[in-house]
């Protein structure tokens, strides 16, 4: 697959360990006691319908799993199906279930059980029942379980290159959706881990599964503190209140540990965006607005002085680090304060009552900015802010968490909207390039481009790889040029451990966190 360029994780002071697939069954039990993991509370629900970030849960955490995973150069490997098949119209395929594979309270995975799961996520899209939306990646026209087959069988309402990609997606991590059990707070799975008790918003404690079908399980018990202040995590690090923290954002922090043998530091660059969209059914479907904002900014300031070098600056929706033509993209809308100022007033957007802040069409813009702590975010939003003040534009920050910021997006109350997300989820852009498709169910900001959407559609029945990257180069332009989306930058992932753990890692997809690669140091 033509797709990672410069994507291989950065190792720093740690080896990373690689897991092999060990067949079924394995009896040997838990080596050590205990893991303590410190990382933000990205979602209250742990239901993969309820939204993204619940899905992502599940996966990082060690619940659930696939019918795939995705390896470094995100090519999806065979997890809980063994083997497949595909008709030559690529709309009929046929998922073999691993034999010997249980859910974590012992019940046996069957292709029935499969089809349940995937099911599942799709009556709960179609009923409203929360807001992830699995048909943004497979427009399934059915799904069929056989048990005296040990077969799963998906008919797509429209050719798909890779389905198995599509599959490795957290939204179709395969669950016990028939145990009775609330999906919100306990949903069973096949992973390392099972949860025994959930305190919402504080911890999450975990033991081993030990029905695990894929290896010895590290750890008798895992306890996730949910620590949303980084230097507040880099702390518990140090204090020995956890032995493993995902994402240190503060560079003085990272730095610190970096520079002390006693800690083991893991950074991934490449694949993850942070931008903040832009809602154009608002005052920001004015496109002068629009470019004069983004002229505005000194993202390169911001990116190596702001939040330290914890991202690389770019202008682009897909990061220069993955091979879609990022070096012939040219920027419609470089930092220029003076220039920025002339559109606004060119076009009119001027301070009229003389309170220091413009008007567009005789009202004031007062541009209303989410953000919630992650990723720098509410760094980036506070630079930007302090930006848009220098050319008269006013912005109020509204901090919020990222199911309530998800919400929002999702019903388009906002003006600008900070995020960070993984630009190619399933090992591909085409479903992230969907959020700026006028006809999406994905499109929250209201963007329009009649020659944007003839190419993705173009890119929708494309299947040769350079012809894929060529649409794709020349949908970032147009976003470019139109002004559409806020790039911060391209950030590097890290995860940082004590000397006493090994296999810390951030892998490439960023879906996989508690695994059984993490564990006592030898």
């Amino acid at each position: 697959m033509k797709l990672i360029k410069k994507i291989a994780a950065v190792v720093l002071g740690a080896i990373l360990v690689g897991g092999a697939l060990t067949g079924c069954g394995s009896e040997k039990a838990p080596s050590s006691e205990n893991l303590n993991f410190g990382c933000i509370n990205y979602s209250d629900s742990l239901d993969p319908s309820a939204m993204i970030n619940a899905s992502w849960c599940v996966t990082r955490f060690g619940i659930g799993e696939c019918l795939f995973k995705f390896d470094d150069d995100m090519s999806a490997q065979n997890n809980l199906c063994d083997k497949y098949t595909v008709d030559d119209s690529k709309t009929t395929w046929t998922f073999h279930i691993r034999e010997g594979v249980k859910f974590s309270n012992g019940k046996e995975l069957t292709p029935c059980a499969v089809q349940a799961s995937i099911q599942y996520m799709y009556d709960q899209e179609a009923g409203a029942q929360g807001n992830s939306t699995p048909s943004m990646y497979m427009d399934m026209e059915s799904i069929k379980g056989d048990d005296n087959t040990g077969n799963v069988t998906i008919v797509t309402k429209k050719p798909i290159t890779d389905l198995c990609s599509v599959l490795a997606h957290p939204y179709f991590s395969i669950l016990d959706v028939k145990s009775g059990e609330n999906m919100g707070e306990n949903p069973i799975g096949t992973g390392p881990y099972a949860i025994e008790k959930y305190d919402t918003g504080v911890s999450l404690g975990m033991k081993a599964n030990e029905n695990y079908w894929n290896g010895e399980v590290p750890y008798k018990t895992v306890n996730i503190i949910f620590i949303s202040d980084s230097t507040t995590k880099a702390m518990a690090l140090e204090n020995g209140d956890v032995d493993v923290v995902e994402n240190i954002t503060t560079p003085g922090d990272l730095q610190k540990l970096k520079k002390n043998e006693d800690y083991k530091i893991a950074e991934a660059v490449g694949i993850r965006c942070g931008f903040s969209y832009m809602n154009q059914k608002g005052v920001l479907g004015n496109e002068d607005l629009r470019k004069a904002i983004l002229m505005a900014l000194d993202d390169k300031t911001m990116c190596d002085v702001t939040v330290g070098g914890m991202y690389t600056a770019g202008y682009s929706v897909l990061p220069s680090a993955l091979d879609y033509g990022y070096k012939n993209l040219t920027d419609a809308t470089p930092y220029n304060v003076k220039e920025a100022k002339s559109i606004l007033d060119k076009a009119n957007i001027v301070d009229g009552d003389g309170d220091g802040y413009r008007e567009l069409n005789g009202k004031n813009i007062n541009l209303s900015y989410l953000t919630y702590d992650s990723r720098n975010l509410i760094d980036f939003t506070e630079a930007v802010v302090s930006y848009l003040d220098k050319i008269g534009i006013k912005a109020t920050i509204k901090t919020t968490d990222a199911d309530t910021e998800w919400n929002m997006l999702t019903s388009g109350e906002y003006d600008l909207l900070a995020n960070n997300w993984m630009t190619v989820p399933v090992g591909d852009p085409y479903s992230y390039l969907d959020n700026w498709y006028s006809k999406s169910k994905a499109n929250y900001c209201g963007y329009a481009n009649n020659e944007y959407d003839t190419l993705y559609e173009e890119l929708a029945n494309e299947t040769e790889s350079d012809a894929r990257s060529g649409i794709i180069e020349k949908l970032q332009q147009i976003l470019i040029n139109d002004a559409a989306v806020l790039v911060h930058g391209y950030y590097h992932s890290n995860m940082c451990s004590n000397k006493n753990i090994e296999g810390a890692s951030i892998p490439t997809a960023d879906y996989y966190w508690l695994t059984t690669n993490i564990k006592p140091a030898k």
